[in-house]
């Protein structure tokens, strides 16, 4: 399924393509807070991180693993570093994070990923960006608290500092994507993806089997069983096929632009609201029109000849 999902996007205009991978991209993570809220009903934060991260690792080696043998050996060692900053780390991170704060505000928190990804961009990777590029990330950023700026409402106190493992989950996404983009040419998505999650798979199981799963409760308990419901749906369509993707989506565009799918979280997660019976207020949607006007910045208008 995955790699023909893959094979049918190859054959799409790549502009159409860009744009395509950005909003499924973008409904497909949004929903995933809610997910990783309803998987904490069950399970703690490393158990809900280590049973995403090897369900993810199953799905991906049933659908890739021949995928493996065309990964160049020099490029292991940052398949590696991309698995624990792209996926090992933050999968953590909002888990322990999303046991205190809202989930909305996790989403608007995120919305700073394409800021340190244009910063990391010039000043590591001496990436050239327009200042419409720059002015667009600003522009998003102020969207998405625009748009959340009724829900958040971090708790203050000692739980506050919760919302800076959001923020170091963005600032390691923003890694991932500048080193798949720089560093990994030529690897393609899915093996780049699986390439990943076989690197981290060991120490997540590590971390599994040292934080007291309840093995047997697994058919007993009702919560437990329904939490892993939820982490697999998490696995397969947030995790297994987003990645591939994302992959994908970075290949075929700027860093930035890819990574501005950020800024489109919130919008699903207030549509999740809407389906809920919450109101949609004008301001909310005026912060949709600036996140809309910042994505359109920060993509890259090249005149074909």
């Amino acid at each position: 399924m995955l790699i023909k999902i893959v094979d049918f996007c190859s054959s799409m205009n790549n502009t159409i393509k860009k744009w395509t991978f950005l909003i499924l991209l973008s409904i497909i993570w949004g929903s995933s807070y809610i997910l990783i809220k309803k998987g904490l009903i069950g399970l703690t934060p490393l158990q809900l991180g280590s049973v995403r991260i090897l369900m993810t690792t199953i799905i991906l080696s049933i659908f890739g693993w021949k995928q493996l043998k065309k990964i160049p050996k020099s490029a292991w060692s940052w398949l590696v570093f991309t698995g624990f900053f792209g996926t090992f780390f933050p999968s953590y991170l909002f888990a322990f994070a999303e046991t205190v704060i809202d989930s909305s505000v996790a989403a608007v928190l995120n919305g700073m990923t394409p800021l340190f990804t244009i910063l990391m961009g010039i000043f590591v990777f001496d990436s050239k960006s327009k200042l419409a590029q720059i002015l667009g990330v600003l522009i998003g950023f102020g969207g998405t608290l625009i748009l959340v700026s009724n829900q958040f409402t971090i708790k203050s106190g000692t739980e506050s500092w919760y919302a800076f493992l959001v923020v170091l989950a963005a600032l390691c996404y923003s890694i991932n994507v500048n080193i798949i983009k720089y560093k990994l040419k030529g690897v393609s998505a899915l093996g780049i993806a699986l390439g990943n999650f076989i690197s981290i798979s060991i120490p997540a199981a590590l971390v599994l089997l040292f934080s007291d799963f309840p093995f047997d409760q697994l058919t007993k308990n009702n919560e437990i069983t329904l939490s892993l419901g939820y982490v697999f749906i998490l696995a397969f369509f947030g995790t297994a096929l987003a990645k591939v993707m994302f992959n994908t989506l970075v290949s075929i565009s700027t860093p930035v632009f890819s990574i501005s799918i950020t800024y489109l979280l919130p919008i699903v997660a207030i549509g999740w609201g809407i389906l809920d019976g919450e109101t949609f207020s004008l301001i909310q949607w005026v912060g949709c029109g600036f996140i809309l006007s910042g994505v359109y910045l920060v993509t890259d208008k090249k005149i074909k000849k």
